[in-house]
């Protein structure tokens, strides 16, 4: 296991934003996906209040300039972004066939592809994003592991459809934990507790949602695996968190793509 390094994704500036103008996209990308894989593994930041969280106290119309915007950065490469309702559960869609511009789904916390051009994309503000690839079948699939969907096996389905999709092994996929809340900021009650760790404890517990994932995907197999070295939480000048914020953070995005050539 390593720790992943970022840099600045592409300075691509955006030409449908509103209402305020033109903007720039504020993200970061994961640069060993880029170099070994060709992948595009990355999350919007809260640089310049880019909050893409439509549930927050903000306007439609505010989140859904920065929406275009997003769209309209990663359009050359990416004709057709997928996103969903997330509900925390454990339902993981294969996407094969999407036509250009979005698909927006409900119920799915993961997605997965081995279509070129296709962006798959998840809301996070404290949940972990989770990147999945098999670099030598050309599949990949994102995955929104919050409290739930750890607990109850988001990650697995999320391999098993790998597996199921392209006939690898488990050791053949590669997994980075993205950024989220760490286990110094995440406590939890005895319920929550138990159902992560098999145990209860009196008063709250502190749960590391990252290492959970790690544990899990080792036990499937997986070997090459790699983590955010950012917490939501201790890095709100970067980062948004539910949890730090008391619910009133805005949201990032969560990436990942084979661009096309």
């Amino acid at each position: 296991m390593s720790t992943a390094q970022y840099r600045p994704g592409p300075p691509i500036t955006a030409l449908e934003e509103s209402p305020s103008g033109d903007q720039t996209v504020p993200r970061l990308e994961l640069a060993s996906w880029a170099d070994r894989f060709g992948l595009i593994a990355g999350i919007t930041t809260r640089a310049h209040g880019f909050s893409l969280g439509l549930g927050s106290e903000e306007s439609v119309v505010q989140v859904m300039g920065r929406w275009r915007a997003f769209r309209t950065a990663v359009a050359a490469r990416f004709p057709a972004v997928v996103l969903s309702h997330q509900v925390h559960g454990t339902e993981v869609a294969w996407h094969q066939v999407v036509p250009s511009g979005w698909l927006i789904l409900d119920g799915l916390d993961g997605h997965a592809t081995a279509a070129p051009g296709v962006l798959l994309t998840i809301t996070v503000a404290d949940c972990v994003p989770a990147y999945l690839a098999v670099p030598d079948r050309g599949a990949i699939a994102l995955v929104h592991a919050g409290w739930r969907g750890i607990g109850s096996g988001v990650l697995g389905n999320a391999v098993k459809l790998l597996r199921e999709r392209t006939g690898c092994e488990s050791s053949q996929i590669v997994m980075h934990c993205g950024v989220g809340i760490c286990g110094e900021c995440y406590e939890v009650g005895s319920e929550v507790a138990f159902k992560l760790l098999g145990k209860s404890t009196p008063g709250p517990t502190r749960v590391d949602l990252r290492a959970l994932l790690v544990q899990q995907a080792e036990a499937l197999g997986v070997k090459d695996i790699s983590v955010s070295p950012w917490c939501s939480a201790h890095d709100r000048d970067r980062f948004f968190s539910h949890r730090a914020s008391k619910g009133r953070d805005g949201r990032m995005v969560a990436y990942l793509g084979i661009p096309v050539a």
